[in-house]
């Protein structure tokens, strides 16, 4: 069973996602593109999905998934009760709802290991301070042409460029981030 508190809690740790209430109803969305929204009861959710594949989600289970009213169909929409969803099925859910607002470069984030993901954001958001704790001290970054080793130089370097793109790939030791290859 799934409550709309697990679902903020997933959809929050996303990268550019960030919650509304619209009209008594909490929304997560990335900028103005709702991808979740919660009924006023919390008890149900719409989510984002392709509207091509829509009638198949609904026919492979109606006691949990619903079509939303008529005047919505023209959008790419779906409807759950969040008492029938799994943990796991709701978090893929969110997460491909999410997938279809942002970037196709952040796509692979939500894969990443915990500390990578987190450290995205923190350097999206520009929030120094909390990039720092992530990194462990002898980071080796590389990114296209630039290389570079240690935590220090790499969080100058950050604060002068521009936002990167996310790793290709990453290694975790200790819960810091100790290689990212771009």
């Amino acid at each position: 069973m799934v409550s709309s508190d697990d679902v903020r809690r997933v959809g929050l740790a996303l990268p550019r996602t960030h919650k509304r209430m619209v009209r008594g109803r909490w929304k997560l969305r990335v900028g103005q593109i709702v991808y979740v929204a919660f009924s006023r009861d919390e008890q149900s959710m719409g989510f984002g999905f392709p509207r091509a594949e829509r009638d198949g989600l609904v026919d492979s289970d109606p006691e949990t998934f619903f079509l939303p009213p008529t005047a919505d169909l023209r959008y790419q929409w779906v409807c759950a009760h969040l008492v029938r969803l799994e943990q796991d099925e709701m978090r893929e859910l969110v997460t491909d709802a999410w997938r279809m607002c942002v970037p196709k470069m952040l796509h692979e984030l939500p894969e990443q290991p915990a500390p990578a993901a987190a450290l995205w954001a923190a350097i999206e958001r520009q929030e120094w301070g909390e990039v720092r704790p992530l990194l462990h001290p002898s980071l080796h970054w590389t990114d296209r042409t630039v290389s570079l080793r240690g935590r220090s130089a790499v969080l100058a370097h950050l604060q002068g460029h521009p936002t990167p793109r996310p790793p290709r790939e990453v290694e975790v030791r200790d819960g810091q981030v100790y290689r990212w290859v771009r």
